[in-house]
């Protein structure tokens, strides 16, 4: 059986279904699937979390980037999690990871026979996935075959010279503001699955694809994360991609085609899904 679809000349529009996903002890998680199992074909299972400093955001204002996933021939899940300050750290969190367990469970149906599955996340949606990724290293399941962190927010001191240097966001910002409303104490902010970036152990996590742009407040914070994964024995690829991408925002607003970053975006995706296999010594 084939792990990757046969080019087309043409593309089938993506199939987008909206679901609900139960979860014991909470009301139904709101969920959307882009794509659906193909004859023949098993493909890479993502779930998807959405930016919006945690406080904002939800299906409709997260499917760029699920589309962006869908389009190099991966089944999206994309979840509408609970948002802050009616829900504050850990309830993204463990919803994210109840998603998980239910997304590695349906996996055959969803993506074909033992599909892998991967996280994805965009700005604080990256923060969900890095911590689920962790939740599920530290909990011994599910399996995972990656996490996928596109501009993410992973520094509640909001103090990086690219933030600076983009949106002078010492005080006042919405990603600080965003934080405190997310965060229910100071204490919070040593929890490594509160805050990943802090997080002192790293070791036996997932490979990891980091995407940062050029003029993206957070890319300061996404490559210091992306380096200490390396150091911990973390397969990790990271990029900067081209001086406009207008990221984190530019995820929420754009269509897949008018992502100015689209086609760097996806030859990433691919990579990382569909890895060159060496040839034969």
């Amino acid at each position: 059986m084939s792990t990757h679809p046969a080019s087309l000349t043409i593309a089938p529009p993506i199939v987008e279904t909206d679901t609900t996903i139960a979860v014991a002890g909470r009301a139904p998680l709101q969920a959307r699937i882009y794509g659906q199992r193909r004859a023949g074909v098993v493909a890479p299972l993502v779930l998807h979390f959405h930016g919006g400093a945690f406080v904002s955001g939800d299906l409709d204002s997260g499917a760029c980037m699920a589309r962006l996933l869908a389009q190099v021939d991966a089944v999206v899940v994309s979840l509408a999690y609970p948002l802050a300050p009616a829900h504050r750290f850990p309830e993204a969190v463990e919803a994210g990871y109840a998603a998980l367990e239910w997304i590695y469970k349906q996996r055959n149906k969803l993506a074909g026979k033992d599909a892998r599955v991967y996280l994805a996340g965009d700005e604080a949606g990256g923060n969900l996935a890095a911590a689920v990724a962790l939740v599920a290293r530290d909990r011994a399941h599910p399996p995972l075959a990656g996490q996928i962190l596109v501009a993410p927010m992973l520094d509640p001191c909001v103090g990086t010279a690219s933030l600076r240097e983009t949106m002078e966001c010492n005080t006042g910002c919405k990603w600080a503001d965003g934080w405190q409303q997310y965060l229910r104490g100071p204490m919070d902010a040593e929890h490594p699955y509160a805050v990943p970036g802090k997080a002192t152990r790293l070791v036996d996590l997932p490979p990891a694809l980091v995407l940062t742009g050029q003029d993206d407040p957070m890319r300061d914070e996404a490559l210091a994360y992306a380096q200490r994964l390396r150091d911990a024995g973390i397969a990790v690829t990271s990029a900067v991609l081209g001086n406009r991408t207008g990221w984190p925002d530019s995820l929420a607003d754009a269509a897949p085609d008018e992502c100015p970053c689209a086609a760097g975006v996806q030859r990433h995706l691919r990579e990382f899904f569909y890895p060159a296999t060496p040839p034969p010594s």
